[in-house]
């Protein structure tokens, strides 16, 4: 049986590097891995048509948000085992926790919060990054847009793909929810990305919780199911311990590599010569 550490994997929601060819992050650092947590939903080209489809209607008439994507994610639910498998989990653990409607912001929290919406019989809010807020008493039906104390005595549960300093929450989720009158107790989230989310929502009263984090035993796992290569899982562990020794460490065993990003143009060389800049290449400044 699988777990969702192979749905990871396999859809590459998880996706880890050649050891030899680190992905540049928009920092301008290197880094081994990239976690899109919205590929669970099938793949890479099914999460972009469902990015795309969201976009469109967040632009649109907002009453019709919902219902413009729950068709889509509703076949996708029926037809993809990852997505299924991951809506499943969200839902069984909702049905422990108490609360009145489920929240979610735009954009990438909707692939996680709106079938579990569906599914529970419950109404949704949905956040949009303008700090507008439309609330469905049913997912199927048009949504109407709320503003201060129209959910007053309401108690959400938001529902996101992932949480990394939970920054999103902080600074337009829970205001969102407290600013229509309604109160956030618990939040539920796929992955963890262990940078601090959880202490931060403590803080704001907000209990977290994850299916899968983003720590050394999940690339273990991969070896030990031979998806990865020992190499690939030290190389992360490496990266994991110290970031910027990892590439610097990297870039001093490829001493041709940044002249080669430069060379390549466009997003590379912009990454390469922040990287430079930034006083990450050894003897380049």
């Amino acid at each position: 049986m699988k777990t969702i550490a192979d749905y990871l994997f396999d859809t590459k929601a998880v996706r880890v590097s050649d050891p030899e060819k680190p992905f540049w992050y928009a920092s301008g650092t290197l880094g081994p891995f990239y976690v899109n947590t919205h590929f669970l939903i099938e793949s890479e080209e099914k999460a972009n048509e469902l990015l795309a489809l969201i976009e469109e209607s967040a632009a649109g008439d907002r009453s019709d948000f919902l219902t413009n994507i729950l068709p889509f994610v509703k076949k996708q639910y029926e037809t993809s085992e990852s997505y299924k498998m991951v809506i499943d989990l969200i839902v069984e653990k909702a049905k422990e926790l108490d609360f009145d409607i489920i929240s979610g912001g735009e954009r990438r929290d909707f692939f996680f919060s709106l079938m579990p919406a569906y599914l529970l019989g419950k109404p949704h809010l949905s956040i949009f990054k303008d700090g507008e807020t439309y609330f469905s008493a049913n997912v199927e039906e048009k949504a109407v847009k709320v503003g201060s104390d129209d959910l007053s005595g309401k108690k959400s549960l938001h529902i996101a793909d992932l949480i990394t300093e939970a920054s999103s929450y902080t600074n337009a989720w829970i205001p969102s929810i407290r600013g229509v009158g309604a109160n956030i107790t618990d939040t539920i989230a796929v992955i963890d990305r262990l940078q601090g989310g959880e202490a931060n929502l403590r803080k704001e009263g907000v209990n977290m919780y994850t299916f899968a984090k983003i720590e050394l035993s999940l690339f273990d796992e991969g070896v030990e199911k031979e998806i990865l290569t020992k190499a690939q899982r030290d190389m992360v562990a490496h990266f994991m311990e110290n970031p910027i020794d990892y590439m610097k460490a990297f870039l001093t065993e490829h001493p041709s590599f940044i002249d080669e990003q430069i060379a390549l143009g466009g997003k590379p060389k912009q990454r390469a010569e922040m990287a430079i800049s930034r006083g990450y290449v050894p003897g380049r400044s």
